[in-house]
């Protein structure tokens, strides 16, 4: 019997049709002639005065994007060029290493903090997404950073300084979004207990068919926040009134969304947005997302200065971060968030 490759892009390699276990069923395709491009109106705001005296104009920015798109784009960050030029560079020589190299890091068990990986749930899906990934913890940085690659040689230093620069940037969003609500800037910040923060690398290779799979299907993320970082070659597309919409690159740009939690905090005040990732047949394509969570044991609910009597009743229960993790990962990525589970009787 032959050894199935347990990665995408080694099993992948010069074939011109996709495995049948790629393909999805008609109804749920990329539809790519059907997508709109945003050409600049999705909100890109600059936070080069985050911290000084046009404070409450880029707060009030970021609330609106929030409120209205679910996400927006962010330059001048301060994470420095070179920075996030390592970060791509060593992704993508992680992933050109030999088969056997990266199959050092692979796992298929979820509970691994550091894994290679392919597809989303490899052990629950029905059909595959077209990716491998690198999914790493990175807080505490000590605590994880001895459990990476060690190859490529710079790997630890590349990531481990972009990691400490990342979390930096969640720490000052997360003031301007709590403020933005009307909050104390430091209200997120205490709801999240102790903190977690995860990455992935994702790399999707060229596809020969990618109008009938998709890089990762329609999704809204369970954490916080996600701040993606794109190399130059298209693939990210948000939900937006009804329609999906591409979000094309821009060099040294984040992309900030609004995961499930804010939505919960905030009590629907701002919404989690779905998005997905289709791939090409030209360009191979990196994307690296890193996730902003609460630690396991906090206990996220509405924020109480948000819940006022008959005209904004309390939308949700409260419950662990670790229970809501555990839904979403067991559910798989679908257009269905697991939100659903955890609404008052108000709104079931």
């Amino acid at each position: 019997m032959a050894t199935t490759k347990p990665l995408l892009s080694d099993l992948v390699a010069d074939k011109t049709h996709i495995p049948s276990n790629y393909i999805r069923p008609t109804y749920d395709r990329p539809n790519l002639h059907e997508v709109e491009s945003f050409d600049g109106t999705i909100p890109l705001i600059d936070l080069q005065d985050l911290d000084g005296p046009n404070r409450s104009d880029i707060i009030q920015q970021i609330g609106l994007a929030c409120r209205n798109y679910g996400f927006f784009q962010a330059k001048n960050h301060g994470i420095p060029e070179a920075v996030i030029d390592n970060m791509l560079r060593v992704s993508r020589e992680f992933f050109h290493l030999p088969e056997s190299e990266r199959l050092q890091s692979y796992s298929d068990d979820p509970m691994k903090t550091t894994r290679l990986s392919t597809s989303f749930n490899v052990r629950t899906e029905q059909v595959s997404s077209w990716r491998d990934y690198l999914r790493l913890h990175c807080h505490p940085l000590e605590k994880y950073m001895q459990e990476w690659p060690t190859n490529p040689p710079s790997f630890r230093e590349d990531v481990g300084e972009y990691c400490r620069n990342t979390r930096r940037l969640a720490l000052r969003l997360l003031e301007a979004i709590s403020e933005s609500l009307g909050l104390e800037k430091d209200y997120i910040d205490k709801a999240l207990g102790k903190h977690g923060q995860h990455m992935a690398i994702n790399y999707y290779p060229t596809c020969p068919q990618p109008d009938l799979t998709y890089g990762l299907p329609g999704h809204a993320d369970p954490n916080v926040i996600t701040m993606l970082l794109q190399d130059d070659v298209p693939g990210l597309q948000v939900l937006k009134n009804g329609k999906w919409v591409a979000v094309n690159p821009i060099p040294y740009t984040y992309i900030v969304n609004i995961g499930d939690q804010i939505q919960v905090l905030s009590n629907d005040r701002y919404k989690s947005v779905l998005h997905r990732a289709v791939v090409n047949c030209e360009k191979e394509r990196i994307s690296i997302p890193t996730f902003y969570c609460p630690s396991p044991d906090a206990v996220i609910g509405p924020a109480p200065q948000l819940i006022d009597g008959a005209d904004h009743p309390a939308l949700y229960t409260s419950f662990a971060y670790a229970e809501y993790y555990q839904k979403f990962w067991n559910r798989g990525l679908n257009a269905q968030t697991c939100l659903d589970m955890f609404k008052t009787t108000l709104q079931s």
